[in-house]
């Protein structure tokens, strides 16, 4: 990992006798892209709601470059991005007068905003024409709330579910972006469920379940200390009654085996050779991050 721009510390928080987050411990290096993961409830937007300075923890810390966010939280959110997942818009402004409303927040210069918004516009592929924001599409309008985080060109972007219920051209658009934001040397973490879209974008991921983290690391490393390889072998032959594995199934005339004993597979190749029957298929099957995920979250799977 890189230089580490962020570090968490025992991060607790609770309300009331609820414990929303438990114990994290985490830290981000500069220009990574780290991915939050979990099923509904589990503490993710929680999670990113203390980093962004919008809620207290019960306990823990956060330092982003080396700043205490208890203590230096202006300070802090001066080079900080944040897109919640329903992000509110001004709908009866312009996309030029909403981002330059935000811009004199931060105290950006008024001709610095303009620039910054024509170039925000440009490499979001935006063209608002001077349209009310209440008369764009959703999409278009996910992409004003993402140049809203970007206007004070902050070094680090918190995004919630940055691409939730776009379309999958305007969601891929978002994801790309994403991306190139990495290139330009920001920090970004995130959240998504789509987890094709993590596995894809994300240097690292975070997996929590019911507030506790469960896994971190990249999704190859994730991969090998969950993911369970399996092997499925496709053959046709006759007198099966010899054949002693109980696991075979009949698929389109032939007889399917699936299992993770490479033992067996060779077994069963040199059984049917034998018997001059013929291998149709022989094939490696890799867990994808969505199902290590399930099988993580308690979910029983069935390949067949």
């Amino acid at each position: 990992m890189e230089q580490k721009i962020i570090e968490v510390n025992g991060l607790r928080k609770e309300y009331g006798d609820f414990v929303a987050v438990e114990n994290l411990n985490f830290s981000i290096g500069k220009g990574e892209i780290f991915g939050i993961v979990g099923p509904n409830g589990a503490g993710k937007t929680t999670t990113l709601k203390m980093l962004g300075g919008l809620i207290r923890p019960s306990r823990g810390n956060i330092a982003m470059k080396g700043l205490d966010m208890s203590r230096d939280s202006v300070e802090i959110k001066s080079f900080l991005g944040f897109l919640p997942e329903e992000s509110p818009l001004y709908e009866g402004m312009s996309v030029d007068d909403y981002l330059i409303f935000f811009a004199e927040l931060y105290g950006v210069g008024k001709s610095e905003a303009k620039k910054r918004i024509r170039n925000l516009l440009f490499d979001l592929s935006l063209n608002a024409d001077g349209k009310r924001i209440g008369d764009l599409s959703k999409g278009m309008k996910r992409k004003v709330a993402i140049a809203r985080s970007l206007i004070n060109d902050p070094d680090i972007l918190i995004y919630d579910e940055p691409a939730s219920g776009l379309d999958p051209m305007t969601s891929r658009y978002i994801t790309d972006y994403v991306r190139s934001l990495k290139k330009a040397g920001k920090t970004v973490i995130f959240t998504a469920h789509n987890l094709y879209q993590v596995e894809s974008l994300c240097d690292r991921i975070l997996i929590l379940k019911a507030g506790k983290l469960v896994t971190l690391g990249t999704a190859e490393e994730i991969r090998k200390k969950y993911g369970k390889i399996q092997y499925r072998l496709e053959f046709k032959v006759d007198g099966i009654e010899e054949y002693s594995i109980s696991e075979t199934k009949i698929v389109d005339d032939n007889y399917v085996v699936t299992t993770s004993d490479i033992d067996i597979v060779n077994n069963t190749t040199k059984w049917v050779a034998a018997r001059g029957g013929d291998i149709v298929e022989m094939r490696t099957i890799v867990p994808s991050l969505e199902e290590i995920f399930l099988e993580l979250m308690g979910v029983e799977l069935f390949i067949d």
